[in-house]
């Protein structure tokens, strides 16, 4: 393992303030390199960037931090060979003690994404406790992983794993979700390491924006839920209808089950996860699923019939059911490639 990896802080920005100037001043002071892009930030902060000792790559347009953190990722990979990447984020939230201590692991654990852990404090501001919370239980039920800080912009990696960041798709911010969620299936350990957090105007500059980013960070988690809602609509309207016309709950469980899992696969392979998996085989993956649910679903059913309303035993079986599908079609049978 290479000891004497280039340590390189890597920070995205958009419309910094004074703190980025301290914060390259003292990476400078520290000897430790640096570069920083300016994500489409304009005319106004032209200045800050022209007076900035390093390097500084700049375009017109504002894109998303996901796109600024790849376009450094960039030319990192086309202008050194053995380093360490560290993302700092320009609002002086980091410190570089912090920064180090995350270059030191990598040194000793190369294929690992290391993380910044924000501790769990009164100073944290409300929205980012509430983010961090939502955010850590989604991805835990995503991934099977759990991540404390799942929203930390303090992180580091190796050299080997630039290409694997360059590959994850996002533009904004769901671009650091993505790469946490698609970690698991690459076989990318994910370490934590606590860090100090410095909340400047308790995050008042911060460029998060509540309601639209969160929407892309979750955006495929909230479509699903709308698939799997609209298809359990349906199936459940169908259910009541071919019970009455048929007056039995199995015959009008599988009718119904047939044509609402046929509309769920449409909808998940082609808007939910976009798979490029061959159809052939996402749809007999997707099918053996179904019949699998199908097969528990009837037992269940005809065994709590017994005890409770054939339609509240439905509607309890359901959401059981609704969280395995999900699991398995996320993982297994919409994988992208």
């Amino acid at each position: 393992m290479e000891k004497n990896k280039k340590l390189i802080v890597l920070i995205p920005s958009y419309e910094p303030d004074e703190n980025l100037t301290k914060l390259i001043k003292n990476l400078n002071k520290n000897k430790i390199t640096s570069i920083v892009v300016d994500d489409g930030s304009g005319k106004d902060y032209k200045e800050i960037f022209d007076n900035l000792d390093t390097k500084v790559i700049s375009y017109e347009i504002n894109q998303g931090k996901g796109h600024a953190l790849k376009e450094g990722y960039k030319y990192i990979k086309d202008n050194y060979k053995e380093y360490v990447v560290v993302t700092m984020d320009s609002d002086g939230q980091h410190r570089i003690e912090d920064a180090l201590n995350l270059y030191n692991y990598i040194l000793e654990n190369d294929d690992t994404l290391v993380l910044g852990k924000r501790p769990r404090g009164e100073k944290t501001p409300l929205r980012s406790k509430i983010g961090n919370a939502i955010t850590r239980f989604v991805f835990h039920l995503v991934s099977g992983q759990d991540v404390y800080d799942t929203q930390t912009g303090l992180r580091a990696f190796s050299n080997k794993l630039i290409d694997y960041m360059l590959k994850v798709k996002g533009e904004r911010f769901e671009y650091e979700m993505n790469v946490l969620l698609y970690a698991k299936n690459n076989k990318i350990p994910i370490k934590e390491i606590e860090i100090e957090t410095i909340y400047i105007d308790n995050n008042s500059k911060s460029h998060f924006n509540a309601i639209k980013d969160s929407f892309k960070v979750y955006k495929e988690i909230i479509k699903f839920s709308l698939s799997g809602i609209i298809s359990f609509l349906i199936d459940l309207i169908l259910f009541i209808v071919f019970k009455v016309v048929l007056n039995n709950i199995t015959i009008a469980n599988v009718i119904a089950r047939a044509i609402s899992s046929t509309i769920n696969y449409i909808i998940n392979k082609n808007i939910v996860f976009k798979s490029n998996k061959n159809i052939a085989k996402s749809l007999l993956e997707y099918y053996g699923l179904v019949i699998f649910i199908l097969l528990i679903n009837t037992l269940l059913l005809n065994l709590l019939s017994i005890i409770i309303n054939p339609i509240l035993a439905k509607l309890i079986i359901e959401i059981v059911l609704f969280i395995i599908s999900w699991l398995v079609q996320k993982i297994l049978i919409f994988k992208r490639k």
